[in-house]
């Protein structure tokens, strides 16, 4: 079990605009956001009251994907854009199933830095690293994830809720191809975006609130979201909302029902 490679307290916490991994950590309910980032999440509910349901319907596509990809056999775990800490976290998840899978968590919010002792508890069979990386340091994260993983073996790409604050600009899409290029043949990519497609009104006025706040928002539609598994196999059941992938393996979320989702989610597997 590794630790993280940066000291936090060497890193500067930017307290005068909201942060995405903190207001979806308000959403959640957590304690580890700051006051402009409530502020904007309280504009947010104003507009759609169903976010907090939405970010924890999201919350739960990932546990029911990691469940599946362990019960394929999946043993490695790459996940980036890993976020505040929530339990369960996916190491708990995938090492409940398979208490010898190795997993490497990725952020460079410095926040999740300095919950990542949190992150590093995991069973004594397995190995768990956390990176403190930008997403788009693709190099960086393969070195350092390359101490953990074996990616001549399967290994399971974790991307939830990223690729919508990385813009076409920024590389989203070159940014996929790098990553599923280095993993092995029966490796898969896990995905949940946030589109415009289901509230396209709603999509426009919380995009305009990014902006204002100097944010990046890159909703994308269904084929957009579909092009990042280019030279993936899409497995059951294909492209969907989140409550509506394998929904048998976890119980629903109060209040799912009531809502429609906001974005994507699926699973791709490498041939």
């Amino acid at each position: 079990m590794s630790r993280p490679a940066n000291d936090a307290t060497s890193l500067h916490i930017d307290t005068s605009k909201p942060h995405p991994a903190r207001m979806y950590d308000w959403f959640l309910g957590g304690k580890d956001n700051y006051p402009v980032d409530e502020a904007m999440g309280r504009q947010m509910l104003a507009l759609e009251p169903g976010i907090p349901v939405m970010a924890k319907v999201n919350r739960a596509f990932m546990h029911r994907a990691t469940r599946w990809l362990s019960s394929q056999g999946i043993r490695q775990f790459l996940d980036i854009g890993t976020g505040i800490p929530t339990e369960p976290n996916l190491h708990q998840v995938a090492q409940q199933s398979a208490p010898a899978t190795r997993v490497v968590y990725c952020d460079n919010d410095p926040i999740v830095l300095a919950h990542a002792e949190a992150l590093l508890n995991g069973s004594p069979e397995g190995a768990i690293d956390y990176v403190q990386a930008d997403a788009r340091d693709v190099d960086a994260i393969l070195e350092h994830a390359g101490k953990t993983l074996d990616f001549s073996e399967p290994v399971a790409l974790s991307m939830i809720a990223l690729l919508h604050f990385v813009s076409d600009e920024d590389g989203a899409y070159e940014l996929m191809s790098r990553l599923t290029g280095v993993l092995a043949p029966g490796s898969h990519v896990v995905i949940s975006h946030l589109t415009a497609d289901f509230h396209p009104e709603k999509a426009q006025k919380v995009d305009e609130m990014y902006k204002a706040n100097t944010l990046t928002l890159a909703p994308r539609n269904r084929a957009q979201f579909s092009a990042f598994f280019d030279g993936l196999e899409i497995v059951e059941p294909g492209i969907v909302a989140a409550e509506a992938w394998h929904p048998e393996l976890g119980e629903p979320v109060p209040g799912q029902e009531d809502i429609i989702s906001a974005g994507y989610v699926a699973v791709g597997r490498k041939p």
